[in-house]
């Protein structure tokens, strides 16, 4: 995870640190999510998000793999809305990366 920056009194040394792990790729926009069983949809709560989020969903089942097309985003202020066709499958997980 990537350090946040302090807006007055950082060190040069605390400054690079941060910016080598942006550069590292540990830029705090990573989670994960499970569909919600026999729903339509399922809600991230997740302070990052914006309604010009870009939302990026990588399944981590087999499940989740099956359900990725027909799968679709709604990015909103604090929230993201994972709109998705209903199962009882309850290993629909995903790890997602929220851009923007």
């Amino acid at each position: 995870m990537t350090d946040r920056l302090k807006t007055e009194g950082e060190s040069p040394r605390d400054t690079a640190r941060t910016i080598n792990q942006i550069l590292d790729g540990r830029i705090n926009s990573v989670g994960s999510v499970t569909l919600t069983a026999s729903t339509t949809t399922t809600v991230i709560a997740d302070p990052r998000a914006h309604v010009n989020s870009k939302v990026l969903l990588m399944p981590t089942s087999a499940n989740a793999a099956a359900a990725l097309a027909t799968t679709w985003i709604a990015a909103a202020a604090r929230s993201v809305t994972v709109n998705h066709a209903s199962a009882t499958s309850t290993d629909r997980s995903f790890g997602y990366v929220l851009l923007g």
